[in-house]
């Protein structure tokens, strides 16, 4: 019992260093195509993107005030395509 939750643990972490690493990825590849793709509908489809925001969120403490955001989430066909190749290249090398 004890070896299945240690497992889960790791496969969580696992899953959240792919969504990031995949996340950057993702936005690094949507950046270089803005970059050197001539105008045209593939690089409108590769590039439109779905963003969602968080915030600003303030937590005020007696001794310590805290204001954190506003945090937002773009996704796009390319960040996608970045979370797909980091979980592949995880998954072999298991």
């Amino acid at each position: 019992m004890n070896g299945l939750l240690r497992e889960q643990r790791r496969s969580g972490r696992r899953a959240f260093w792919v969504l990031v690493i995949g996340l950057f990825l993702g936005g690094l590849l949507t950046l270089l195509s803005e970059t050197f793709l001539p105008d045209s509908p593939a690089r409108d489809f590769l590039t439109t993107s779905v963003a969602a925001s968080v915030g600003p969120l303030h937590l005020d403490l007696v001794a310590v005030a805290l204001t954190l955001g506003p945090l937002s989430l773009t996704l796009n066909v390319l960040t996608l395509v970045g979370v797909l190749i980091v979980a592949l290249i995880a998954r072999s090398l298991i």
